[in-house]
C-alpha cells in the first residue's frame, strides 16, 4: 500500500524589493512549496528562488495574470507591496481554489487613503493623533495659521513611505503643504493632505496576521526613517530596523491588540469589509498611551527583513492559514536572538538616487555567520554584474545573542560591500542600546 503524498503548493509572489526577497527566501524553506513565480525577476535575490511570469502585470489586463495562475495551478498568491493591494489584485486573483495573502482593495484603503483611515479610526475610537484633511492648499495653510504647536504634514495617498513631513516650524509646514499639494512632489498621493498634531514618544511597528476573525501578533520592531545618524535628515523609506524591541512590554501589547488592532478590524467588518493579511500599526508610545500614527496593509520594509530570519516555522502554511481563515490552527515561535537590519542606500538617496553602480563584496559579506543579505534595489547589467537599481540597494541582516552583537555582525558585512556613494547608518537601534546621538 502506498501513501499518497500531499500536493505541493505553487506560489505567485508579487513585488520585487527587499521585503519580497525575504519572503521568497523564507517560503523556499517550506517543504510544501512547489514552484514559485515572480512578477519582478529583475531582482537577483528574488530570481534565485522564483521563475518569471510571462504575461503583463497590469490591472487593466488582469485576465492575463488570472489565466497564468490557472495554467500553472497557482495555489497561493502572495502580494508584498501596497500598490498592487490598492489596485485590487487580491480581489482579481482570488478564487475558491486559489488563496491570496493580502487584503482586498476596500481593506487596503487603510493605507492608500489616510484621510479615510482617519475617519475609520475616529469611528472605532482608536487612539490616534488629532488631525484634519484638506483638498485645498489655501485652506490647509489657513488652518495651519491657527495652530501654535509644530504639526505633521502628510500626503493622504501612497507615497512609498516618504509622504510624511515632520515640520519643525510654521515655515517648514507651509513649505510642506506646497511640496505636497502645489508642486505635487508625491504625485496624486498629494491631492488630499492631512495636518495632524505632532505626538511625542518612541515609535514602534506592530504587525498582526489577521484572517478575518483571528489574530496572530508578531514580535514588535522599530524602524529608522531618517537618513542620518541620530535620527536626523530627511525621511526615507527606512534606513534600518531591529527586533524585538524593548520599548513595548506585554501589558502595552495587550492594550494595542484590544484598542487598536481588534477595534479597527471590527470597524471594517461593520462596513462589510473582511480583513485578511498583514495589519501593520505604526504607533507612538505617548505618555497617554499608544496612539496610531498610521496603518499599513503589508509587512514593513525593512522590518520584515528582521522578522522573517527570526520566525521559526513554515511561512507557507502560515500564509495559507491567514488567507483561508484558519489562523487559529497555526502558531509561530521566535528565535530568541535579536535581529538588526542595516540598509545600504545609493548615492543621492532619497532625493535623486543614482543607479548603475557595480556592487562588490556580496559573496564575502554573505559568508559571515548569522548574516543574511536581501536585495532591495539591485539588478544585473549586460555583463552579468550586480549593480544598483534603486534608492535602497541592499538589506544586511545580522543575528546575535544581544542587539549589540547583531548590529556588529551586520556592520561587519556592510563594510565588505562596496559601491560608489554607498550610504548607511551605523547607529541602528542606538536608543535601545543606550547610546547617545552621534550627530
Amino acid at each position: 500500500m502506498t501513501i499518497q503524498q500531499e500536493k505541493k503548493t505553487n506560489v505567485l509572489l508579487m513585488g520585487g524589493g527587499g521585503r519580497e526577497h525575504a519572503i521568497a527566501w523564507k517560503l523556499a524553506q517550506s517543504p510544501g512549496l512547489g514552484a514559485m513565480w515572480t512578477t519582478h525577476p529583475g531582482n537577483p535575490g528574488v530570481a534565485e528562488f522564483a521563475r518569471p511570469v510571462d504575461v503583463p502585470v497590469d490591472i487593466k489586463q488582469a485576465y492575463r495574470l488570472q489565466q497564468f495562475c490557472d495554467k500553472h495551478e497557482i495555489g497561493l498568491v502572495v502580494i508584498g507591496p501596497e500598490d498592487p493591494l490598492a489596485e485590487g489584485w487580491a480581489d482579481a486573483l482570488a478564487t475558491p481554489e486559489r488563496l491570496v495573502f493580502g487584503p482586498s482593495k476596500d481593506a487596503a484603503q487603510l493605507e492608500a487613503d489616510k484621510a479615510w483611515a482617519k475617519q475609520m479610526m475616529r469611528a472605532a475610537m482608536v487612539p490616534t493623533a488629532e488631525g484634519r484633511a484638506f483638498t485645498s492648499a489655501e485652506e490647509a495653510k489657513a488652518y495651519l495659521e491657527t495652530r501654535d504647536e509644530p504639526q505633521v504634514i502628510k500626503a493622504s495617498g501612497l507615497a512609498k513611505g516618504k509622504g510624511v513631513i515632520v515640520a519643525q516650524s510654521s515655515g517648514e509646514a507651509m513649505e510642506a503643504i506646497d511640496r505636497i499639494m502645489v508642486q505635487r512632489e508625491f504625485g496624486d498621493a498629494g491631492s488630499t493632505l492631512i495636518i495632524e498634531e505632532r505626538l511625542k514618544g518612541p515609535e514602534v511597528s506592530v504587525f498582526a496576521l489577521v484572517d478575518g476573525r483571528h489574530f496572530l501578533i508578531l514580535d514588535a520592531s522599530q524602524d529608522h526613517k531618517r537618513l542620518g545618524e541620530g535620527d536626523t535628515g530627511p525621511n526615507t523609506g527606512g534606513m534600518g530596523a531591529y527586533c524585538p524591541t524593548p520599548v513595548i512590554d506585554g501589558a502595552i501589547m495587550e492594550r494595542v491588540q484590544r484598542e487598536v488592532l481588534v477595534a479597527i478590524v471590527d470597524a471594517l467588518r461593520r462596513e462589510g469589509i473582511e480583513y485578511r493579511g498583514v495589519l501593520y500599526a505604526g504607533l507612538m508610545l505617548t505618555p497617554a498611551g499608544p496612539k496610531v500614527l498610521e496603518f499599513n496593509v503589508r509587512f514593513g520594509d525593512p522590518e520584515c527583513q528582521c522578522l522573517l530570519p527570526r520566525m521559526q516555522g513554515d511561512l507557507l502554511e502560515v500564509f495559507k492559514a491567514t488567507a483561508s481563515g484558519s489562523l487559529d490552527r497555526v502558531d509561530v515561535e521566535w528565535d530568541a536572538r535579536s535581529a538588526c537590519c542595516i540598509v545600504l542606500a545609493s548615492d543621492g538617496y532619497p532625493a535623486s538616487p543614482r543607479t548603475g553602480d557595480a556592487i562588490s563584496g556580496l559573496d564575502e559579506a554573505g559568508a559571515i555567520d548569522r548574516v543574511t543579505i536581501f536585495h532591495a534595489g539591485t539588478t544585473r547589467n549586460e555583463k552579468g554584474e550586480i549593480v544598483t537599481a534603486g534608492g535602497r540597494v541592499l538589506n544586511v541582516v545580522g543575528l546575535g545573542d544581544t542587539l549589540e552583537a547583531a548590529r556588529a555582525r551586520a556592520l561587519e558585512a556592510c563594510d565588505l560591500i562596496e559601491f560608489s556613494g554607498k550610504q548607511l547608518r551605523r547607529d541602528i537601534a542606538w536608543q535601545a542600546i543606550g547610546e547617545a546621538a552621534t550627530s
